[in-house]
């Protein structure tokens, strides 16, 4: 893969969104412009209404948008496909299925002998079950493999979740908020979690969130929205901080402190967020 490639891995040029209402059309986006490279962790932060989890479902090929192109890896979005994976806030797991079965559902669909991909090489039982062992042992949840959503905690779930997202290999791992449902220490535990995960399967991730603080400890780029309608990339900020990183070392770190003003600068002060009466 050439140098451009990695760092042009996912691109998004000159993208609109509008959608047809009762009320008329309304203009979520306009003029997105932005490349990830492979293997960089993207966040997207933005007020509520500013399209983050627009543009995500645009990147997810869940909807088309109304102007531009997305392309990933020099090919063109045109679809929901098994290269972009998708963790939505509500982990969605089949409440009738363990959760060993939930991620097999997935793997079972894009490496098993009537994928939904066409690949050369169509993996046996054998295969599918190892690889979904090793997801889940990759979240730490090989001892809860046969139990049901209703028997596991909320944090669980959204690590099943990730677990079945990453079990299919994507080049793209997409997270809509992943961790906002849940309490804070559940929250900093998985986030940790995830830390680790990415840095060892090499992922390029774009996830949406709320939280500045979650927002620079995880990215390597954060995207700052204006506020909609007609929202638009603001700003992108790189943040330059070594990894591993921990979040009890980066707490006085004066570069992470900058980071961290310079988002709270942007959202409370340069798109200060007025609500609706």
């Amino acid at each position: 893969m050439t140098e451009s490639m990695n760092t042009k891995y996912l691109e998004i040029q000159n993208v609109a969104q509008t959608f047809k209402t009762a009320k008329g059309n309304f203009p979520a986006l306009r003029d997105i412009n932005l490349t990830v490279a492979k293997g960089e962790f993207v966040a997207l932060i933005g007020h509520s209404g500013c399209g983050k989890s627009t543009l995500l479902n645009l990147i997810a090929g869940l909807t088309m948008p109304t102007q531009g192109h997305l392309i990933c890896a020099n090919r063109e979005i045109a679809g929901p496909g098994p290269e972009r994976a998708v963790v939505f806030q509500n982990h969605s797991l089949l409440p009738w299925l363990t959760c060993f079965e939930n991620v097999y559902l997935g793997v079972e669909r894009v490496f098993g002998r009537n994928n939904l991909v066409d690949r050369k090489t169509k993996e046996d039982k054998a295969q599918l079950i190892a690889r979904t062992q090793a997801a889940l042992e990759m979240v730490g949840l090989s001892q809860a493999a046969q139990k049901r959503p209703g028997e596991i905690s909320g944090g669980m779930k959204q690590r099943v979740g990730i677990a079945r997202a990453l079990a299919m290999e994507p080049q793209v791992l997409l997270m809509d908020e992943p961790f906002g449902a849940l309490d804070a220490l559940t929250r900093a535990k998985l986030q940790d979690e995830l830390l680790g995960i990415v840095a060892n399967t090499q992922s390029t991730v774009v996830m949406v969130t709320h939280d500045v603080d979650e927002a620079v400890l995880l990215s390597d780029k954060i995207v700052m929205m204006t506020n909609g309608p007609s929202a638009t990339i603001g700003e992108v900020l790189k943040v330059d901080l070594p990894r591993p990183r921990s979040r009890v070392t980066l707490a006085d770190n004066p570069a992470y402190l900058g980071y961290r003003k310079a988002v709270i600068d942007f959202l409370y002060t340069r798109q200060v967020h007025v609500e609706k009466v």
